[in-house]
C-alpha cells in the first residue's frame, strides 16, 4: 500500500549569510508517513523557533530540504512535472495564520473562490462553479447569501478564516496544512473553526496537519501529536497519552503552562522553572540540555528515540532502559 506522503530523514538548515560560517538547523532528521486510506488530524506543537512553520513550508513544497526527501504518492515532490505537479498543488492545500493577508481588498469574496476553480478547471459552466462555491461555504458553516458579493473589510476575522478553509476545500485536497489557523481569531470563534476542521476530516477524508503552539486546541482537535523543540522531535504519540502523561521534561514544561479549567489543579506543579533555565545548546547532543532540570552528562550526546508506551515515545536518556525505535517508525506511534 503506497503512502500518500512521506518525509524521509528530512533536515532543513538555514545559513546566516554568504560571508558567515554559522547556520541554523530548523528541522533535524524528521520522518513521517501519511496514509490516504486513514485520514487523521495530527498536531505538530512547539514554541516559536521550534521548526513548525519550516515543516509546513517543506510539506507544501515551497522550500527544499537540505537533506532527505519528501515523497507524494511515491514520487519526490521536487521532481514532479506537468500534470503530476498540478495534482500535487491541488491536493495539498494550506490555511495560514493570518486570515487577512490572503484577501485582495479590491476584490469580493467571489473572486477568491472562483480563481482556483478556473485555474484547475474544476467546473464546466458558471452554474457548476456557483454550485461548488455554495457547497464549500456551506460545508464550513457559512451562508452563501451572507458572504458572496461582499468585500474583505465587510467580514469578520472568523468569517475570513472559514472562507480560506472553503477555498482549500473547493480543490478536494487530500492533505490540509493548517499553520496556526486560530491564533489571530477571537477566542469566541476558535471553537467554530476547530469544529470546521474536524468536520472536514470526518466528512471529506482530508488528513490535517495542525500546526500550533497552543496545546489546549491541539488536545481538543487532534488524535496524535508531535512535539518539536529547536527542530528536533522531543516526544510523539497519541494526544491523550502525551498531554495527559507527558514524559519528556520539555513536554512537561509545555503542559504545565496550560491554564486548565480546574480550580484544584495548581500551575507550576513540576520542578521546571523557566526563570532558572540557561539558554544554550550542545549542537551534538540534546537541544534541551541547557534548559533541562534533569540533564546529565550523557545528554551532551544525541539521545535516541525511546518507546515508552505503545503509542508514546520520547527522545530522552531518562528512558534508556526502554526499547529504542528508529525515527522512521514514529508514524507507528500516531493513532489514526
Amino acid at each position: 500500500m503506497q503512502d500518500l506522503m512521506e518525509l524521509k530523514n528530512v533536515t532543513k538548515i538555514y545559513s546566516q549569510g554568504l560571508m558567515s560560517q554559522e547556520s541554523t538547523v530548523a528541522l533535524n532528521n524528521f520522518s513521517l508517513k501519511m496514509n490516504e486510506e486513514k485520514p487523521t488530524i495530527m498536531t505538530v506543537a512547539g514554541e516559536s523557533g521550534s521548526g513548525k512553520t519550516t515543516l509546513a513550508m517543506l510539506l507544501l513544497g515551497f522550500i527544499k530540504p537540505t537533506e532527505g526527501q519528501i515523497f507524494y504518492k511515491g514520487k519526490d515532490i521536487h521532481n514532479l512535472k506537468g500534470q503530476e505537479k498540478l495534482t500535487f498543488r491541488r491536493e495539498v492545500q494550506a490555511v495560514f495564520q493570518d486570515p487577512f493577508a490572503v484577501f485582495n481588498p479590491f476584490y469580493t469574496v467571489d473572486h477568491l473562490l472562483t480563481v482556483p476553480i478556473k485555474k484547475f478547471k474544476l467546473a464546466k459552466s458558471k452554474i457548476e462553479t456557483q454550485d461548488k462555491i455554495n457547497e464549500a461555504l456551506t460545508a464550513v458553516g457559512l451562508h452563501p447569501q451572507d458572504i458572496l458579493g461582499r468585500f474583505p473589510h465587510q467580514l469578520s476575522g472568523g468569517q475570513r478564516q472559514r472562507i480560506n478553509i472553503a477555498r482549500a476545500l473547493l480543490l478536494r485536497p487530500k492533505i490540509l496544512i493548517a499553520d496556526e489557523p486560530v491564533s489571530m481569531v477571537d477566542a469566541s470563534l476558535r471553537a467554530n473553526i476547530l469544529e470546521t476542521l474536524s468536520s472536514l476530516q470526518k466528512d471529506y477524508g482530508v488528513s490535517i496537519v495542525y500546526i500550533t503552539h497552543d496545546l489546549t486546541t491541539a488536545y481538543h482537535i487532534a488524535k496524535s501529536i508531535v512535539v518539536l523543540y529547536r527542530g528536533t522531535v522531543m516526544e510523539a504519540g497519541g494526544v491523550d497519552e502525551v498531554i495527559i502523561k507527558p514524559q519528556h521534561p520539555y513536554t512537561q514544561l509545555l503542559i504545565d503552562s496550560i491554564p486548565w479549567p480546574d480550580i484544584n489543579r495548581r500551575w507550576g506543579k513540576t520542578d521546571i522553572k523557566v526563570e532558572d533555565m540557561e539558554i544554550g545548546e550542545f549542537k551534538a547532543g540534546c537541544k534541551f540540555y541547557s534548559r533541562c532540570p534533569r540533564s546529565m552528562d550523557i545528554c551532551k550526546d544525541l539521545p535516541p528515540f525511546y518507546q515508552i508506551e505503545p503509542k508514546q515515545a520520547a527522545s530522552c536518556f531518562l528512558f534508556d532502559q526502554n526499547l529504542q525505535i528508529a525515527p522512521e517508525n514514529m508514524t507507528d506511534l500516531l493513532p489514526h
